[in-house]
């Protein structure tokens, strides 16, 4: 493991904002016709001719014309009409049984577009990022990569570190017996933004292959592992990272949040059905070791259906909500802490969704890339309960087997950022939930 993932995470485990600074361009380009050409004047005198004038020549050109090709439209018809006659045949009947394969596969992806959904999804299938590269050099700035005015956490994680948070997801489902258990392992802004030429300069490992080995140690007959990695790979230069922060984005976790849903067949929160709202100045853990870089913007969007909220702090006590947003956040370096009010031992979202499905319920183990995310999770899920993998313990009285349990918890996912899935004190830090 490598001195960065063991001792950054909580230095740059902080709230930030970003904004999208990408601007857009537009292309107009001028047609223009050619004039058109006159037509020379007619000349009125014409010099007389003897014998059949040239408009009576013309006029017997055309009457003789027309009937040679009336003429030949007549046989051609006839011949068509023979043809009909003699070769027709009865229609053949399209069976009950191609009926119904056809009927089933309207509207359904067909051929290659099955094997394309299905690779996306894949824990085994990495699709490459092709980020947009304005051919600058950055620079390094210690634990981060700067280029285009944008912070990159460069990622220390090994086959070891992957296998290890493999097997110790497996541990876990082992005691979560009649839970469906899934895992998702959160790719960083290093990989899906920095251009490959950069990625081979600079001292940062391969984070595709790094999630791959991760999957490969889970048992799938226990543990259930979501591929985001593709959904983002797709919308890489989207604003799904911020500028001045380690975070993702609220756009990031929602493409996230797509596959989750897509790998249980659930029907997706639609962005569309909601209302967009934005903080701007953020300025994230990054600006602490930097200067120059982009402020953020952070988004987040209002549900078309209502969501409360109860917190539970290290002390016992809890407070109620009516959103899972701070919408009263202000700009500055805390400015993440938009989504559910930051990192607490205990965060309950009840919801009122009519796609929640009665008795669902999930919890969700995170640290805080979980934070963007779990809001999402309310159109699905009746009650989702968010356990900070770092403070739970210090708020609750029995350990989280016991917590499920009581709390009739039938869905249990463990929600990890890269950096903290190659982390050793994070892992201990999920171990101690069950002590």
């Amino acid at each position: 493991m490598s001195d960065r993932n063991r001792d950054d995470y909580f230095d740059l485990d902080n709230f930030d904002d970003s904004i999208d600074s990408r601007d857009y361009r537009r292309r107009q380009a001028d047609y223009r016709r050619s004039p058109n050409n006159r037509r020379p004047p007619y000349n009125r005198r014409r010099p007389k001719k003897r014998g059949i004038s040239t408009r009576t020549r013309n006029r017997i050109v055309i009457v003789v014309s027309a009937l040679l090709v009336l003429a030949l439209l007549i046989t051609l018809i006839a011949v068509a009409l023979k043809g009909c006659k003699n070769n027709k045949k009865s229609p053949t009947a399209i069976s009950t049984d191609i009926k119904a394969k056809q009927q089933s596969t309207v509207g359904e992806p067909q051929g290659n577009d099955i094997q394309q959904s299905n690779d996306a999804l894949s824990p085994a299938v990495f699709n490459p990022p092709n980020p947009t590269d304005s051919n600058g050099t950055g620079y390094d700035a210690g634990s981060i990569y700067v280029w285009n005015e944008t912070g990159f956490e460069l990622f220390g994680g090994s086959e070891f570190t992957a296998q290890t948070y493999g097997e110790t997801i497996n541990s876990f489902a082992e005691k979560l017996q009649n839970m469906n258990v899934y895992s998702m392992v959160i790719p960083n802004h290093t990989e899906m933004g920095l251009p490959d030429r950069l990625k081979n300069e600079v001292n940062t490992n391969s984070q595709a292959e790094n999630i791959k080995n991760a999957y490969a140690a889970m048992d799938t007959t226990k543990v259930t592992p979501v591929n985001a990695y593709n959904y983002l790979s797709e919308h890489c230069n989207e604003y799904i990272y911020f500028n001045s922060d380690h975070h993702w984005t609220g756009l990031g976790s929602y493409y996230a949040y797509k596959a989750f849903a897509d790998t249980l067949g659930l029907t997706p929160l639609d962005l569309n059905d909601c209302t967009e709202q934005q903080i701007d100045g953020f300025t994230g853990t990054f600006t602490n070791l930097a200067n120059g870089l982009k402020t953020d913007s952070v988004h987040y969007w209002q549900f078309p259906y209502s969501v409360s909220m109860d917190i539970t702090d290290s002390s016992g006590n809890v407070t109620s909500y009516d959103s899972p947003y701070f919408e009263g956040e202000e700009a500055g370096t805390l400015t993440y802490g938009t989504f559910i009010y930051g990192d607490n031992p205990l965060t309950v979202l009840r919801s009122q969704s009519e796609n929640a499905q009665s008795g669902k319920r999930i919890a969700v183990v995170k640290e805080s890339y979980g934070n963007a995310f779990v809001p999402y999770l309310t159109q699905n899920f009746e009650e989702v309960h968010v356990v900070d993998l770092r403070y739970f313990r210090e708020a609750s009285s029995v350990d989280f087997k016991t917590y499920c349990l009581q709390n009739n918890i039938t869905d249990v996912l463990f929600l990890n950022g890269i950096m903290s899935a190659n982390t050793q004190i994070q892992l201990d830090s999920m171990e101690e939930l069950f002590d």
